[in-house]
């Protein structure tokens, strides 16, 4: 896609996040990268949601380097941004929220198991969680990037939810997803211990998903 089709998608995640619960207040944020320019853009700092514009969206370099002079700040979170996208070149789209359910397995650095199918269609087995990371340097896309596997969504622990996709539509899926299956893990949990499916059950799920599923293009 070219650089304003990003921008507009881009834009579109960010809108998405609290239309789709997954935020609050200025919490969280989206982005995307474009790999032909160079270019990512990311969600400026502190700005609501529902004043935001595609227009508004900080554009840097994969280094950081500001590519528009806007006046607005990038994103706190925009170095992990840069590092996933450095570590892991097939990624064009990130999320990262606060979303309830999902965070308070983060709150215990627990892992989402997969004991639901719908967990191993998308994720393909359980959904990760980081060890606590402090915030300094690259600490946090170290933690992200080490912890990912096949999964597009990671637990960062005592944090919260970065997820991932080959668009920032996709990583949009993932964020509402994991938060969904979250919450059906949870309330499993009030009534008993959740059983894990088998890895070849995992593999067979993941495999219809993401190879028969949908519609061809």
């Amino acid at each position: 896609m070219n650089l304003q089709t990003l921008r507009n998608e881009v834009h579109y995640a960010n809108i998405m996040l609290p239309r789709c619960g997954l935020v609050a207040m200025h919490s969280g944020n989206a982005s995307g990268f474009d790999p032909q320019s160079g270019c990512v853009l990311i969600k400026p700092s502190g700005v609501d949601y529902d004043t935001l514009r595609p227009e508004d969206l900080v554009e840097v370099t994969l280094d950081g380097v500001p590519r528009t002079p806007s006046g607005l700040k990038p994103s706190v979170d925009l170095p992990h941004h840069l590092y996933v996208y450095r570590h892991r070149p097939d990624i064009r789209g990130i999320i990262h929220t606060h979303s309830k359910y999902a965070t308070a397995f983060a709150a215990l650095e627990r892992s989402i198991p997969c004991c639901l199918t719908a967990i191993a269609d998308e994720f393909g087995g359980d959904i990760p969680c980081t060890p606590y990371v402090d915030n300094e340097g690259d600490h946090i896309g170290e933690a992200i990037v080490a912890a990912m596997g096949r999964s597009p969504a990671v637990l960062l622990g005592r944090h919260g939810v970065f997820a991932f996709g080959h668009s920032p539509r996709a990583a949009l899926k993932a964020a509402v997803m994991v938060e969904d299956v979250a919450r059906t893990v949870w309330l499993a949990m009030q009534l008993g211990v959740p059983v894990r499916l088998p890895p070849e059950e995992i593999a067979k799920w993941y495999d219809r998903y993401h190879q028969r599923y949908g519609q061809s293009v």
